[in-house]
């Protein structure tokens, strides 16, 4: 008995303390490392026109791949949190069946000390030595009651213990799951800050007159997009009004404006694009998915024509981002490291599609 006992409460006891050591704040959520300085020695001029062009790009390329790595880092901190707090009910359970177990072996041990005192002898054979009838009969319904009650401990005594097998085994499924979570948000934070150096770099590298030519060919793409989705005529056919809920969700985002964009950061001082938009939509009181891959997958799709202010919409082929509808054309969303939450164009990018999270909901009509 005290073998098992103190093997399942260590077990528990060391999965509790595991779990509240990697769910402790370290370097999960630790910043990429600092922009390199520039060099001192000037570094290659370049082009004006057609090479600032394919650097666009290139920071472009190295900004969606850190995105992508970002919800695969969100994804496996969400998972993290579930395994987390599945170990910790386990636990309990294992602590609280074995406090169970004790207890009704207690219980057996009081039979068995019982039967020591009448002799060792079983209660039938004292029922056959008896010479009163009335006793015999009275005490033969107390025997079928003991044997029943008997067998009664015998079975719970055995549930109980197949119970602790079992939460043994589901915890350390789910510390197995835990571990490989960590790798994986290990890998992704290692992706996310490969690729957000290389672009610092990138950008580090260019003269001051560049950088501003740069910053112009952004704003020019972003224009061409957003004018190009705006003369399709779909804005003419979008004239959906948010939702109470909806409301509150845009004026949550929209009060975000100006904080700085920062990866696997959900506010409420910085955020990445599914921080702002889960937040926002949390503080209506519809909880969400945590990364945009996930929102695209179990949120309800919506026509773009059908959309209204609070509808999020979901960019780019792997749906790597996410941004939320305020109505007139135009979005909140926090586009990238370097940037703020910000207003833009919702067509400035690539849409895959738009979900709605308060799918019950009706629109406000006033």
């Amino acid at each position: 008995m005290g073998t098992g006992k103190r093997g399942l409460i260590a077990t528990a006891v060391a999965v509790v303390c595991a779990v509240t050591v990697l769910a402790a704040p370290g370097t999960a959520f630790a910043s990429p490392s600092p922009t390199p300085a520039p060099s001192s020695s000037a570094g290659p001029t370049l082009a004006p026109g057609k090479d600032l062009e394919a650097v666009r790009k290139k920071l472009d390329k190295l900004y969606r791949a850190a995105a992508r790595a970002t919800d695969e880092y969100n994804a496996a901190e969400e998972k993290a949190d579930k395994q987390s707090a599945e170990i910790v009910k386990l636990a309990k359970k294992i602590v609280k069946g074995k406090e169970k177990l004790a207890k009704l072996k207690d219980r057996a041990g009081a039979s068995a000390a019982a039967q020591y005192r009448g002799g060792g002898l079983p209660p039938e054979a004292h029922l056959m030595l008896s010479d009163d009838p009335q006793e015999f009969l009275d005490g033969a319904g107390r025997v079928r009651q003991g044997q029943h009650a008997a067998k009664g401990l015998i079975g719970e005594l055995a549930r109980t213990q197949e119970d602790l097998e079992q939460y043994a085994k589901d915890a350390s499924a789910q510390w197995k799951k835990l571990e490989a979570g960590r790798k994986a948000k290990a890998a992704a934070q290692k992706k996310i800050e490969q690729q957000i150096a290389q672009a610092e770099k990138l950008e580090s590298e260019l003269q001051k007159e560049e950088q501003e030519r740069l910053a112009e060919l952004e704003k020019e793409a972003a224009g061409k997009a957003q004018t190009a989705w705006l003369d399709s005529g779909i804005l003419d056919e979008i004239s959906g009004k948010a939702s109470e809920q909806g409301k509150k969700a845009v004026a949550y985002a929209t009060a975000q404006i100006g904080k700085p964009y920062q990866w696997g950061a959900e506010g409420p001082k910085t955020y990445d694009c599914s921080g702002l938009t889960s937040q926002a939509w949390l503080s209506a009181g519809q909880g969400i998915p945590r990364t945009s891959q996930e929102q695209w997958k179990r949120l309800r799709h919506i026509d773009i024509e059908d959309m209204r202010p609070g509808d999020l919409i979901i960019y780019f082929d792997d749906a790597s981002h996410v941004a939320m509808y305020v109505g007139d054309g135009a979005i909140v969303h926090a586009p990238r490291p370097g940037r703020t939450v910000t207003l833009a164009g919702a067509g400035t990018m690539p849409i895959l599609g738009v979900v709605r999270p308060d799918t019950d909901a009706e629109a406000d009509t006033d």
